[in-house]
């Protein structure tokens, strides 16, 4: 379903009015219309009714796979959100949803820039990262801020997305951008949230040591001797090149949308970075939700109200919701 512009964002969890489930990741198209009108008889002066129009067929959104560590390519369709996509990338491959830790869009590598967030271009290949190595490790937090920057991947996973140089978690040569958090001090943290286990992690106290159970993604032979330069994998590099994106969504169906224009990705990727400086946190997902959030308000205290409602589960400060305000109006100032 293509996005209205104009639309404003409700409340998670509410559905909305026009939506309907998904079908290969597309609406289903409407009922058929009123039976046609009876055709006239011969001589008797009616005239002949018009034939109806046979529904027009939507295309099945099929998308191509792979196991980052190396695969057949599998296709995959019919999903509506990140767990059903999950699902259907685990059947393909006959193994379980939860060996899944992410998945990157046009890449086998661990590629941070490329993950799988909120929407897939038509043309995207999409290659999962499946469980590998687990390591426990024990630091000791000298400092306030550990510099690790925390996402999650919508279905139960959080993990590594940046390790911030000369920090704490830098200097500990075994922890690295992509690893799953399983366990902080041998507490579970499996189906928490990303700012729930960046909070977990801020919270712990200076100078006592604390250990992290960590699973790193799996890796053919450490990537060494299975792809070259020469050899590229499919889809790697490609360019989506349409003018529709797959939208997912953590609560509700998936819908087909436009591309974002260029002052809604300028606007979310500063929202991302304000929520990395305040949160510790790394999410496209929830920044363009706020960027919606903030289009169809006039004030930064109908912002607040709305975004509130939005995503009060959240709970931001109301100095960040002032500099999120900022970010998106100045985006949005300098719009092409």
């Amino acid at each position: 379903m293509l996005r209205r512009s104009g639309r404003r964002s409700r409340k998670a969890g509410e559905e909305e009015e026009e939506e309907k489930s998904m079908e290969n990741g597309v609406s289903p198209e409407q009922g058929a219309t009123d039976a046609s009108p009876e055709v006239g008889r011969a001589g008797d002066g009616a005239p002949a009714a018009c034939s109806q129009p046979s529904p027009r067929v939507r295309p099945r959104l099929i998308f191509h796979t792979q196991l980052a560590h190396g695969s057949p390519t599998g296709k995959i369709e019919g999903f509506t959100n990140v767990k059903e996509l999950y699902a259907k990338i685990a059947e393909v491959f006959d193994i379980s949803p939860t060996e899944i830790l992410f998945c990157t869009l046009n890449t086998h590598k661990v590629d941070m820039q490329k993950l799988l967030g909120g929407q897939i271009g038509l043309e995207d290949f999409i290659f999962a990262h499946v469980r590998g190595e687990t390591k426990e490790v024990e630091v000791t937090k000298t400092e306030d801020a550990l510099g690790l920057t925390i996402t999650d991947n919508g279905a139960g996973y959080a993990f590594i997305k940046r390790i911030k140089d000369g920090s704490i978690m830098n200097r500990v040569q075994t922890v690295r951008v992509g690893d799953s958090i399983e366990a902080i001090n041998d507490q579970s943290i499996v189906g928490c949230r990303h700012y729930e286990v960046a909070k977990m992690l801020r919270e712990l106290p200076r100078a006592r040591p604390f250990t992290l159970r960590l699973v790193q993604p799996k890796r053919a032979f450490d990537m060494i001797g299975q792809r070259t330069k020469s050899s590229k994998c499919p889809g790697e590099g490609k360019v989506a090149s349409g003018k529709e994106t797959l939208r997912l969504r953590a609560r509700g169906t998936a819908s087909l949308e436009e591309v974002p224009s260029a002052w809604e990705e300028e606007a979310a990727r500063r929202v991302d970075d304000l929520l990395e400086s305040y949160m510790g946190i790394r999410d496209v997902e929830l920044a363009s939700t706020m960027v919606e959030v903030a289009r169809e308000c006039l004030s930064p205290v109908e912002f607040a109200k709305s975004l509130d409602s939005v995503l009060g589960e959240f709970a931001f400060p109301s100095e960040f919701v002032a500099e999120v305000w900022a970010a998106i109006s100045g985006a949005k100032g300098g719009r092409k």
